[in-house]
């Protein structure tokens, strides 16, 4: 099982400058990391605030990350609609999915897993699924390269 050290260290490795993020569940396990890392944090208040905001980033050069939960991915769609299919830039997205594990287990009613892989195709958004449960740095850093060498945007929906 990957923790916060190994995750912060792969987000490093490939290349992103900023984590732009709302740290919710799962997510926000990696702010201990993140307080001694290069990666410059950004907490802002609202999913769709994070996704502008990463938008600037990337028009002044920067390589952020976008970390936020799947209901904040929800909240999120007129900026990613915005940033990604108007604007074209190649936002990054990585959208924890509540529930994910119990839901795929049948030992859960949350629909959260459910609607965020329909939401991100929806918004014809490459993206692949990811379990830190399951994988090593490895896989982590694979998942990572994929995202990155996307020329588009793309998201990775990583399981809680």
């Amino acid at each position: 099982m990957l923790g916060p050290n190994d995750i912060v260290s792969a987000l490093e490795a490939a290349g992103f400058t900023h984590l732009v993020w709302i740290p919710d569940s799962h997510l926000g396990t990696w702010e201990p990391a993140l307080r001694v890392s290069r990666l410059a944090p950004v907490r802002l208040c609202r999913e769709g605030e994070a996704v502008a905001l990463a938008a600037g980033l990337m028009l002044g050069g920067a390589r952020p990350l976008v970390a936020i939960q799947c209901t904040g991915f929800f909240e999120a769609g007129d900026a990613v609609r915005n940033v990604a299919h108007d604007m074209k830039l190649p936002l990054k997205l990585v959208i924890g999915v509540r529930s994910a594990r119990a839901a795929s287990a049948g030992k859960s009613g949350d629909n959260c897993p459910h609607f965020a892989e329909k939401l991100v195709q929806a918004w014809e958004l490459p993206h692949t699924r990811f379990d830190p449960a399951d994988a090593d740095a490895a896989a982590l850093a694979g998942a990572l390269k994929a995202l990155v060498d996307q020329p588009t945007p793309a998201a990775i929906l990583w399981a809680e």
